[in-house]
C-alpha cells in the first residue's frame, strides 16, 4: 500500500489563499487535499463545471425542502452517490443527516470515510442550510 501523501495529490487550498504579494497560491497535499476536495464536491452544483458537468452534489435542489424521514433519506442517498462516484481516494463508511438542535434551517451532514492509501478514518460535518433566510435574525 502506497502511504506517500503525494499519491493522494496536491491542490489549491480551499478557499484559495495567496502568499503575501499574491505571487503564489497556497497548496495543500495528502489527507488535507482529500478533505478539501470533499468540501468542494459537496458545494458544487451539477453542471457548474463546464468540462465535468456530472461533477458535484446537487444539494441546492433540497433548499426549502420539508424536513422529514423521506427528505433525510433522499439527501443522504444523494451525498452517498456523489461521493462514491467522484472521490476514488476514499471509501465512504456512512452519511448521517440530522437537523441541527441549535440552529433553525441547518441540516448537518455527518460523513465518515476512510482514505484507502493511508487506512486513516475521518469524520466531517458539512453544514447545509435549507432556508438561508433563517440564518439572519429578524429585527422587530
Amino acid at each position: 500500500m502506497n502511504t506517500n501523501p503525494q499519491y493522494l495529490g496536491t491542490g489549491w487550498s480551499f478557499p484559495p489563499k495567496f502568499t503575501k504579494g499574491g505571487q503564489d497560491v497556497h497548496m495543500v497535499s495528502g489527507e488535507q487535499d482529500v478533505h478539501e476536495s470533499l468540501q468542494i464536491l459537496l458545494g458544487t452544483r451539477l453542471g457548474e463545471r463546464i468540462l465535468r458537468s456530472d461533477y458535484g452534489c446537487d444539494l441546492s435542489r433540497y433548499v426549502f425542502g420539508t424536513v422529514d424521514d423521506g427528505f433525510a433519506s433522499a439527501l443522504g442517498s444523494l451525498v452517498r452517490q456523489s461521493l462514491t462516484k467522484n472521490e476514488p481516494r476514499i471509501r465512504l463508511e456512512s452519511v448521517g443527516v440530522k437537523q441541527s438542535d441549535d440552529e433553525a434551517g441547518l441540516i448537518e451532514l455527518k460523513i465518515t470515510y476512510l482514505i484507502h492509501q493511508t487506512n486513516s478514518r475521518y469524520n466531517m460535518v458539512y453544514p447545509f442550510y435549507i432556508n438561508e433566510a433563517l440564518q439572519t435574525p429578524v429585527s422587530k
